[in-house]
């Protein structure tokens, strides 16, 4: 599902989810469209932006390592 943005210059535009992060850390954008409403960035509350998007989700197991046999 592609999300409806608008752009600095008044633009409107669609983007995948998965741009939607770097689109915000980098100002390119201005509003995005949430549930059919606009979210104007620095305005309207949104999700943390992550720096690191290779990062391990906190919910995330691991697999159990597996005992070393004598």
């Amino acid at each position: 599902m592609l999300i409806k943005v608008m752009y600095q210059d008044g633009k409107i535009g669609e983007i995948e989810p998965y741009q939607l992060d770097a689109l915000i850390h980098s100002s390119k954008i201005k509003k995005f469209q949430r549930s059919g409403k606009w979210v104007t960035i620095g305005v309207d509350p949104i999700r943390e932006v992550r720096e690191n998007y290779l990062e391990v989700p906190k919910r995330q197991k691991f697999p159990k390592k597996a005992k070393k046999r004598e």
